[in-house]
């Protein structure tokens, strides 16, 4: 059976591709919309974001949190600090990143989704932060020279990606050496079913690209990447048919930590 790690054989990535933005497309302009997740504030603090964090940025960068777990807890993030967020959405990490690198730090946002980059845009106008920037790209793809970051951040993203093994080199690749990978994402503890995998309706909700944990950390680890930790998030889908996946495959929420080795 085809892992999800390497599931571009069993879904259609084109399809996928237009699924998923079209998904994000709603969660940008609707939040208060139904879907097989939860968004917004309240998904945030139980996840673990602090609220006077949350108070610090703009309630339309909120509203469309999408993620799946905290990862500032490992991040260490620091003033100075050059941060790039993969699938960065309407905003909130990087808002939250920008905060904790200070004005002599960079945030940059990537996203596929016109919608979500338009309307984390609007949001930076508001802010005028000047050393945060969101540009349109691939997370597997990503238009940046080497050794560009000393963090890359990411939630709830990479398990969208039918090819994980390519976002995490190209994590690697922008990374300075010493860099750190902190993110928040979905696994599976057993290989999900090939109806699964082949579902873009679930692969677009977070499930069915969810790659066996085995699987996900030896991906993580082909890049050069050095895995330092791994723990399970307080994180729940909606819909029965996720919930269903979940309690069948083992289907959950983990946050890690990754770093790339000294020259």
């Amino acid at each position: 059976m085809t892992t999800p790690v390497e599931a571009s054989t069993v879904v259609d990535a084109f399809q996928l591709q237009a699924k998923v933005k079209d998904m994000y497309r709603a969660v940008a302009e609707e939040p208060l919309g139904s879907y097989h997740f939860e968004l917004g504030r309240d998904l945030a603090e139980r996840l673990g974001y602090p609220p006077e964090m949350l108070d610090q940025i703009p309630t339309g960068a909120v509203e469309s949190f999408a993620g799946v777990g905290y990862f500032f807890d490992l991040a260490g993030l620091k003033e100075g600090d050059e941060v790039l967020d993969l699938g960065s959405g309407s905003g909130m990490d990087v808002f939250l990143a920008a905060i904790q690198v200070g004005p002599a730090g960079r945030v940059v946002g990537v996203d596929m989704t016109p919608e979500q980059l338009d309307k984390a845009d609007r949001i930076l106008v508001e802010t005028g932060a000047s050393h945060v920037s969101f540009t349109e790209g691939y997370i597997d793809d990503l238009p940046f020279p080497d050794a560009s970051f000393d963090v890359v951040i990411s939630n709830g993203v990479i398990n969208l990606s039918v090819d994980k093994r390519k976002v995490f080199a190209e994590a690697a690749r922008v990374l300075r050496p010493e860099g750190r990978l902190a993110i928040a994402d979905i696994v599976a503890e057993v290989e999900l079913g090939p109806t699964i995998v082949a579902n873009t309706d679930l692969w677009a909700s977070c499930v069915g690209g969810a790659a066996q944990q085995d699987a996900y950390q030896r991906a993580i680890e082909s890049s050069g990447l050095r895995l330092e930790l791994m723990k399970k998030n307080p994180y729940r889908f909606l819909s029965e048919s996720a919930r269903n996946a979940c309690d069948r495959y083992g289907v959950k929420s983990v946050s890690a930590l990754a770093r790339k080795p000294a020259k």
